[in-house]
């Protein structure tokens, strides 16, 4: 198994491993190491039905349900994602974490690449772990206790899931599930701390008022994605990813007009966050 850094501050490619026949306890176990040391890890080349995706998410968790969309026909923990030739918008195409509007949301995402544009379609991550510690003190102590309330009814997230609701959506009376978290969580394996805002869905922080709030996450959300703090990931047919949520940002880009793009997305069950 060889491990190579996608940058300096996130990320890490995995080659040298075949799961297509399944995932043993050490291997789990090893890639569980990796991945929280790098939040987020792609391992390349891999071969796999839809049974087969769900045995090894479970090797890392219990896999969940997307709350807006039906499954996969006979695998609903697997949601397609899905943008095709004519549409314009993209799944997910904002900076964010998933689902954070849940009393527990989702610990990690599991992403396989099935069909790709020739060019473009990359996911850039973020590292929040360093978004929190590249703080001001003084802004560390401002933010101390403070709670922020998520929506998933924010416009702009709203539309990039528009054209699969469509399609396929349930649940659509719930499509105002809001959550309010902690701005600052602890993570809870590696203990360290990490700014859990998520801005495809932040609205107001708890007490405050929407002109007050706007004013903070307006300076926060711009801090999150900086640079230094990022990845690029460009895709390959058969790259399983997996991303930690509760301490990492991710934004897929939407520059592949014209182009299909299909990825089957497993998400995990979290924890409350704090």
């Amino acid at each position: 198994m060889k491990v190579t850094p996608l940058s300096p501050s996130i990320g890490a490619i995995i080659t040298g491993i075949d799961l297509s026949n399944g995932i043993q306890a050490d291997e789990a176990a090893r890639l569980r190491d990796i991945w929280l040391e790098y939040q987020v890890i792609i391992i390349r080349g891999q071969k796999l039905i839809p049974a087969r995706q769900i045995e090894i998410a479970r090797a890392f968790g219990e896999p969940d349900h997307y709350p807006f969309l039906k499954g996969l026909e006979g695998y609903p923990e697997i949601t397609p994602v899905l943008k095709r030739e004519d549409e314009a918008r993209n799944f997910g195409g904002i900076w964010h974490t998933d689902t954070i509007y849940q009393p527990s949301p989702p610990m990690a995402t599991m992403l396989y690449a099935l069909e790709l544009p020739p060019v473009g379609g990359d996911t850039l991550f973020a590292n929040q772990y360093l978004a929190y510690e590249q703080l001001s003190e003084g802004m560390k102590k401002t933010l101390k206790g403070l709670r922020l309330f998520s929506r998933s009814d924010n416009k702009d997230t709203a539309e990039t899931r528009a054209a699969r609701v469509k399609e396929s959506g349930v649940n659509l009376n719930k499509d105002s599930l809001t959550g309010c978290h902690p701005v600052i969580r602890t993570h809870p394996e590696t203990a360290r701390k990490s700014l859990y805002i998520s801005p495809g869905h932040s609205s107001t922080f708890e007490g405050w008022s929407e002109s007050e709030s706007a004013a903070l996450l307006g300076y926060l959300h711009h801090h999150q994605i900086t640079e230094e703090f990022r990845c690029r990931h460009i895709w390959q047919v058969g790259d399983l990813a997996l991303w930690d949520n509760r301490c990492v940002l991710h934004y897929p880009v939407n520059d592949y007009h014209g182009y299909r793009r299909l990825l089957h997305r497993i998400t995990l069950k979290g924890d409350i966050p704090a």
